[in-house]
């Protein structure tokens, strides 16, 4: 059989990472990660905010980058063979563009605005406006929330369009329509020009959007202008048909094939977010919870549409048909903060090297290359020492909504707190009640869905947290009482992405015959400790009593 290959892009948080992978076995042939420069930078964000904006030229130079270093170093034998790009994203992260599709920092004029720029999901500034949404619905005779979980966060789609025309009168002067990332990068491949000629996923406009069949697309004008008279009409510049991520968005274009070194015959498939096609490059199972897990958690569960019937889940981030698997219900949940709780910790117990950079008794480089090797072993080390101590049913406690808390039940005003403290609590029983509070957050998940008629069977562990972090993942285990076994492959967004563009290319009738092909499978499972199971258990009913004193004095 003719080898054929295909190429995964992954758009992370901090950086761009695109692999070439054999369609037929799913060998990884060639790899590259790009640091964002400007967001490396903290450049248009401002976190005492929760403003947090990623510059299209991050993503552009990212993504030309990382595909001319593979093709470069699989060689030309292999790049005349590679059929088909997919691109996953995070989300959700939408930007303004005008009619052309161009993202409003692509033109000098608002180059430096951060309104003109994409939204990364973890920007907050639209906690009032999610908030205006959900009270809004409740005068609607039909939920129109009700695949999303009956609660619209503000990380997402609307909240953050509605923000961004209230405090920019020059961008919503500008702004023709509003473009999810993972939709606007295969639309910037193909060559698109006229933004209503950009192929839209389910995958974004289901869980992110409200739009949904059974409601004939988006709701109702009349629901938009409910909310905000700015928002009237404006889904007459959105989309009418939506696309599963196996479908071909069109090809290369004339001038990224030049830039690439590949042929405009390379197909382009539908963008979708990453943990969605994650999930698919994990190859997620029906009623196993896959968790990638990098600075937040996305937990994806699929099931038959047939089992799933009329059962919805309330207070999770959507239940869409075909967004993961073609075919399947996709649903989503998943947590604000994960990795990014254990790089606060970091950076917080880090502060002190700030004044080592200013001693006289060394010299700067050696000041520098020490700080970096102490910053670079910090949560290894922790994990050491945290792993080493008792559990005790009364040990410090925390709750994990350092970033808010997207699921069960968004709500990203909620806070984190840490309860127990004493004059004997060091570093590594602060950094233990941290990484419980983070696996009780994963298990207040679980329980939505067993809880709401949807089994969990088992967990799936994706990303670098699940690969790095024996001590979380085993915490993790005996906190769920539950297995959970860690896929093989280093790069599983991308990975997925692969799978879902040589389904694309029509090298597979179905993604899951992709999964099947090309899936690396599971090199690690984590079981539970009978012995801390019983402890765990009562410390996860204090987690929820400190969540639920928490919530009382937000509100």
């Amino acid at each position: 059989m003719e080898q054929k290959f295909v190429i995964g892009v992954d758009y992370g948080t901090d950086s761009v990472r695109s692999v070439i992978v054999n369609a037929m076995n799913g060998e990884e042939i060639a790899s590259s990660v790009f640091a964002y420069p400007r967001w490396k930078q903290g450049l248009y964000c401002d976190p005492s905010k929760n403003q947090f904006r990623q510059h299209p030229l991050d993503y552009i130079e990212g993504l030309e980058k990382t595909i001319k270093d593979c093709v470069e170093k699989a060689g030309k034998e292999v790049a005349e063979k590679i059929v088909a790009i997919s691109v996953d994203t995070t989300g959700s992260t939408p930007v303004a563009v005008d009619k052309t599709g161009t993202p409003l920092a692509l033109l000098t004029s608002f180059e430096n605005n951060p309104n003109a720029m994409f939204v990364l999901w973890k920007d907050h500034t639209a906690t009032a406006e999610a908030a205006e949404i959900n009270e809004k619905a409740k005068e609607f005779g039909i939920n129109y929330l009700q695949f999303v979980g009956g609660i619209y966060s503000s990380e997402w789609f609307w909240a953050k369009l509605l923000r961004l025309l209230r405090e920019d009168e020059s961008v919503r002067a500008a702004c023709y329509s509003w473009v999810e990332h993972c939709d606007w990068i295969p639309f910037l491949l193909t060559g698109g020009t006229d933004v209503k000629d950009m192929k839209r996923g389910v995958c974004s406009a289901g869980h992110k959007a409200l739009w949904a069949e059974e409601f004939g697309g988006f709701p109702p004008d009349e629901f938009f202008k409910t909310v905000d008279p700015l928002l009237e009409n404006f889904t007459s510049r959105l989309f009418t048909k939506t696309y599963t991520a196996d479908k071909p968005a069109g090809t290369l274009s004339e001038e990224w094939a030049e830039k690439l070194g590949l042929s405009t015959n390379v197909i382009i498939g539908v963008g979708a977010m990453d943990a969605h096609m994650g999930a698919v490059g994990g190859q997620i199972e029906p009623y196993y919870l896959s968790k990638v897990m990098g600075t937040s958690t996305c937990d994806m569960l699929v099931a038959p549409a047939e089992e799933v019937n009329e059962t919805l889940v309330s207070g999770i981030c959507g239940q869409v048909p075909g967004s993961v698997i073609p075919g399947m219900i996709g649903m989503e949940a998943g947590q604000s903060a994960f990795g990014d709780t254990y790089a606060w910790f970091k950076n917080l117990l880090s502060w002190p090297f700030e004044l080592m950079r200013q001693s006289k008794i060394s010299e700067e480089e050696k000041i520098n290359e020490l700080i970096d090797e102490a910053t670079h072993k910090i949560i290894a080390r922790l994990s050491e020492e945290a792993q080493k101590l008792p559990l005790g049913e009364n040990d410090e406690l925390s709750v994990d909504w350092l970033n808010g808390r997207r699921t069960p039940d968004a709500d990203q005003l909620l806070k984190a707190a840490v309860t127990g403290l004493t004059l004997g609590t060091d570093a590594p029983r602060f950094f233990k009640a941290l990484v419980e509070g983070t696996c009780f957050g994963a298990k207040a998940i679980v329980e939505r869905f067993n809880q709401q008629g949807i089994q969990v069977k088992g967990l799936i562990g994706i990303g670098g947290v699940a690969k790095k972090s024996s001590y979380i993942m085993q915490t993790m285990a005996d906190v769920m009482d539950m297995p959970i076994k860690i896929h093989r492959s280093e790069q599983t967004c991308a990975a997925g992405a692969a799978m879902f563009a040589a389904t694309a290319a029509g090298i597979y009738d179905k993604v899951e015959d992709a999964m099947k092909a090309m899936g690396r499978g599971f090199d690690k499972e984590y079981f539970p400790d009978k012995n801390k199971v019983a402890i765990y258990k009562k410390r996860y009913e204090k987690y929820q009593q400190l969540g639920k004193f928490i919530e009382q004095q937000t509100k």
